[in-house]
């Protein structure tokens, strides 16, 4: 693997991700949708690398934004339906909005009554709260006590129902057909009786589908089941599904020092290019690498920023290493790319692509004016 990415003509840190991995999971994708008589989505949250919005949309039915500069992303690069989430839109962005998304999903009521009179021609609807998770933890859970994400059934207002053609749910994160089972269980429990009055329902993101082991014959019988009780279209938006295990960051030794332990400095970082790896917090896995201790040679692995806790981790290797050599992080595609930050001034990571020939193509480059505009 390491000859694949590792291109000596790129300047490290860059992160590179494979045309052909990318086409394997929309392939899947694809017959999903197409057994399930479904519609699946791009949610940019996750992955919003736009170079890829034309393959992608040639799979894909169109994208899910978070806000106003993501659904523009999507109207400039990707074919197909726009639709946008906000746990609550402003006057000042809706203009741009309405111009360029056809489906609007509101959080409260309170958003719907005050933008309803603007939302002639769109297809509306409502995120709820099922008040149940298949997940642990606060911080990915927005069905944790007093989410402020959906409308509960004890805030649901049945009576301002008019113009909402949908609703929305959104439970889970990187999780199996089996959590969307027992979590469409407890959502048709709550909220069935207003199915009927439905033309579509969103099941959100957080689906692995492409991940090896997912139960995707249960998840095409689901839709296939609620399609055929309700008559209603159903929608998917997963992100990590598009592009997991699709991407790497190559990075480089810097320096080797040690303090009771054998530490090396590399010029990626945590805390400006794989944040997760703080806030989740995971450990990446490295090719070739193994835990501390499993391998002959055992590193810390830290980043070039001031912040003391910018650690990726301890990783074991075959062979000790040296200054300047690379190593290769995996599954980088997803969330990576899009929390990156120039805390410090740290250089962004570039961009590049594995073409389907082989060929690594750089895409994107950044530097100093990357860091000075954002200030």
């Amino acid at each position: 693997m390491s000859t694949l990415y590792n291109d000596a003509k790129l300047q490290t840190p860059y992160f590179i991700v494979d045309e052909a991995l990318l086409t394997h999971n929309l392939e899947i994708l694809a017959d999903v949708k197409r057994r399930a008589d479904c519609k699946i989505l791009l949610a940019q949250k996750a992955f919003s690398m736009y170079h890829f919005y034309p393959l992608i949309s040639r799979y894909l039915d169109g994208t899910c934004a978070s806000g106003l500069h993501e659904a523009l992303l999507a109207h400039e690069h990707f074919k197909g339906e726009n639709h946008v989430f906000s746990p609550a839109f402003t006057q000042k962005e809706m203009p741009q909005l309405l111009e360029i998304c056809d489906h609007f999903v509101f959080n409260s009521f309170s958003q719907w009554q005050r933008f309803r009179g603007q939302m002639s021609g769109k297809s509306c609807g409502i995120r709820v709260n099922p008040e149940f998770s298949t997940q642990e933890g606060t911080i990915y859970n927005p069905c944790a006590p007093n989410s402020r994400l959906g409308v509960t059934l004890a805030e649901f207002r049945d009576d301002l129902l008019d113009g909402i053609d949908g609703l929305h749910f959104h439970t889970l994160c990187q999780q199996d057909a089996e959590d969307l089972l027992v979590t469409w269980e407890a959502f048709e429990a709550a909220f069935g009786r207003f199915i009927p009055r439905m033309k579509w329902l969103n099941f959100g993101g957080g689906h692995h589908i492409t991940k090896k082991g997912y139960n995707i014959e249960l998840l095409i019988n689901l839709i296939k089941d609620i399609k055929s009780q309700y008559n209603v279209e159903i929608y998917l938006e997963p992100g990590e599904a598009i592009a997991i295990d699709t991407g790497f960051l190559v990075a480089e030794v810097v320096d080797i020092l040690r303090n009771e332990m054998d530490i090396a400095i590399l010029d990626t970082s945590a805390a400006c290019h794989m944040p997760d790896v703080l806030e989740m917090p995971y450990r990446p896995y490295i090719t070739d690498s193994g835990k501390a201790g499993e391998k002959p040679h055992t590193y810390r692995l830290g980043g070039p920023s001031c912040l003391a806790g910018d650690i990726i981790g301890d990783y074991s290797f075959e062979k000790p290493l040296n200054i300047g050599d690379r190593l290769i992080f995996t599954d980088m595609a997803i969330y990576s790319m899009v929390k990156t930050n120039t805390f410090n001034g740290i250089k962004l990571p570039d961009i590049a692509v594995r073409k389907i020939d082989g060929k690594i193509e750089l895409v994107k480059q950044f530097g100093y004016q990357d860091f000075k505009a954002r200030l």
